[in-house]
């Protein structure tokens, strides 16, 4: 079945063009200085309008052909069609409000001014983004979403995209291309940023610089070009530790609290304390009898215990057991009085294992337990969170040791967490996800019991500075940018640069990215044995394919370009943009990590970046289900494929 189609752009940019004439005529006439900043502003999107129709049909007509299959419409050419097409309808909307009222003694013309001029802006850096993609479009591998490295384009379009001018989203145009709901959100935790980064500067963290940085928050939401211009600074300046206190508030003694009393009770919230004691295991596949030795983890800081959080909505055999208390740490979560009077259940056949996200460099199970409650309500089964060691303290390996382990010390004592491990699933997002996907794999080249399945939700597969479409998003996200993708994968590789070991470690935590309850459901649906399709999520099920030209469409784009002015950006060359056009610069220095060098060796390891693991490890994984957004960054990351 193929998708349906996108519809048809023409009626919006006429539209465009039509309106902003008429806005531009009209102010041209009062012959004042914000008359003459309007008119500009409507030239300048009519001219940015009829230069994004041509790419975009292009990238349109093509966008399918990279989807994960039929029935999943989704890649990061989609992305960046979807987010232009959403610029352009707000920048229409714009101007059908200025015709409306700009004859109104109430029309407040300095404020639509500044509002028309970020969407030229906004536009603008749209159409470069459209460039850029069409760019790896033409010297990508068939059918990749990635550029290939011996093409070299990924590391120059990662030059060229690194010091391009990134405020204008966050400023007037904040959030634009997600639904409206979302926007005071947003908002909210950009100026939450900005305020706070004021007071890191300045030696503060924790809640007594977030209390701080509230002063600031006014002017912040009373001028938008200072909080983009402050925002784009930020995120390109700031080192990890800033992003490890940042993100820290959310672990906070009142805040966890407070998350505390609105999640759904549980009857077992236990923080452990794993020595790292060798785990003998039953080899699959070998001899009768034959076991696997586990060795604890020792990469970086040497053998150490490996923590994670217990979580079950009712209390279970194993779970009252003194070998359990010995293991829980002071600050673990009590069950409440009311179920120590409840007969203990029999052990669940099913068990979870939860790896949190936060690019490898920040939370904690803590931050994810509001979520983990729920699961653990409406699944039925313990729920065991690993808290893995964190980079750049602790790059790669140590993480993926630790849970690895923690996988097997469930396997071998899950009586003890309340269940039979008859069926074991693992879940994780984003940085977990990548670990859900390389403990499965390390679980088969070991020879131990492999999971029974994985929810990866948003996982980053490719840990380098990569070019692909919805990479090219991190311009105008505002949870992942540029700078901040680049400093969490840079860490967990160990290349960071920018890490100052010499501050006090800050509380470690995370803004989460909260999993809608679909997640829960499919995970209920596969730990009693009735998942989905059962091909993983992370191969290719269709042959290679070309990118073909439709020859009609060719005419028809040559036909826009001698009558509208609307074909395609791309020219030969370093830069893929036409002779008279150039996107805005940041007027900052690139940030580290996107300096044009090849990507260390660690990241093509198959432990690191999965996506590069062999055909034959890829086959050899559980089902995999793979919750992606639409407008995430790291969209290419969960439904690229390659060649076969």
């Amino acid at each position: 079945m193929d998708p349906p189609p996108s519809p048809d752009p023409r009626p919006l940019f006429r539209a465009l063009s039509s309106l902003a004439s008429d806005n531009a005529a009209f102010f041209l006439t009062t012959d004042t200085a914000v008359g003459r900043r309007f008119a500009a502003a409507f030239q300048l999107l009519r001219h940015h309008g009829g230069r994004l129709e041509g790419p975009l049909r292009h990238l349109q007509r093509l966008q399918h052909l990279f989807d994960l299959d039929p029935s999943s419409p989704g890649n990061g050419y989609r992305s960046l069609v979807a987010a232009t097409r959403r610029c352009v309808a707000h920048a229409v909307a714009k101007c059908r409000y200025v015709a409306a009222r700009r004859h109104s003694v109430f029309f407040r013309k300095e404020h639509n001014a500044a509002e028309l001029e970020a969407y030229g802006a906004a536009l603008g850096q749209l159409r470069a983004l459209l460039c850029l993609a069409q760019g790896v479009l033409a010297s990508s591998p068939k059918g990749a979403l990635f550029a290939s490295e011996e093409s070299g384009l990924g590391e120059a379009v990662l030059r060229e995209y690194s010091t391009m001018h990134s405020g204008c989203f966050y400023g007037r145009c904040l959030g634009f291309q997600f639904v409206p709901s979302m926007r005071p959100l947003l908002q909210t935790i950009a100026i939450g940023l900005v305020s706070y980064g004021e007071a890191y500067s300045c030696g503060g963290a924790g809640l007594g610089a977030a209390a701080g940085s509230l002063f600031a928050g006014g002017r912040l939401a009373l001028d938008p070009e200072l909080r983009g211009a402050e925002f784009e600074r930020l995120t390109q300046r700031l080192d990890v530790g800033f992003w490890k206190s940042f993100w820290g508030l959310t672990e906070s003694h009142l805040l966890a609290s407070v998350a505390a009393v609105t999640s759904p009770p549980v009857g077992l919230c236990r923080v452990l304390e794993v020595p790292p004691d060798p785990i003998e295991l039953p080899q699959v596949g070998g001899e009768p009898g034959a076991t696997v030795t586990i060795p604890p983890p020792v990469a970086h800081t040497g053998p150490g215990p490996v923590h994670m959080r217990l979580l079950s909505y009712q209390l279970r055999e194993g779970q009252d057991s003194p070998s359990l208390a010995a293991l829980s740490r002071p600050d673990g979560s009590r069950s409440p009085p009311r179920w120590r009077q409840t007969p203990l259940l029999p052990p669940s056949p099913a068990l979870l294992v939860h790896f949190h996200g936060g690019g490898f460099v920040a939370q904690t199970s803590l931050s994810h337990e509001p979520y983990l409650r729920g699961w653990a309500r409406d699944l039925g089964v313990p729920i065991l969170s690993v808290d893995y060691s964190l980079a750049p303290e602790a790059p790669f390996p140590r993480a993926l040791e630790e849970c690895f382990y923690a996988y097997c010390w469930a396997l071998r004592h899950c009586r003890l967490l309340g269940s039979t491990a008859q069926r074991v699933c693992l879940a994780g997002d984003s940085a977990g996800g990548n670990l859900c996907v390389t403990v499965a794999l390390r679980a088969a080249a070991v020879g131990v019991q492999r999971p029974d399945g994985i929810m990866a939700a948003y996982p980053v597969t490719l840990v380098q500075a990569a070019a692909s479409p919805s990479r090219l998003l991190t311009l105008l996200d505002p949870l992942l940018p540029l700078g901040v993708l680049l400093k969490c994968l840079s860490a967990y590789t160990g290349t960071d640069g920018d890490a100052d070991p010499s501050p006090p470690p800050p509380p470690e935590g995370g803004i989460l990215k909260r999993l809608r309850s679909g997640a829960g459901a499919w995970l209920g649906a596969l730990l009693r044995g009735a998942g989905p399709d059962p091909r993983p999520a992370l191969t290719d099920p269709r042959p290679s394919m070309a990118v073909p030209r439709d020859p009609a469409a060719e005419e028809e784009e040559t036909e826009e370009e001698e009558t509208e002015g609307g074909g395609s950006d791309v020219t030969a060359g370093a830069a893929p943009y036409p002779a008279d056009f150039r996107p805005l610069r940041s007027g900052l220095p690139p940030p580290p990590g996107s300096r044009p060098a090849p990507p260390p060796a660690l990241s093509r390891h198959p432990l690191v970046s999965p996506l590069l693991a062999a055909d034959g490890a890829l086959r050899g994984l559980p089902p995999v289900h793979i919750v992606a957004c639409e407008q995430d960054p790291l969209l290419d990351d969960a439904v690229s494929h390659r060649d076969p």
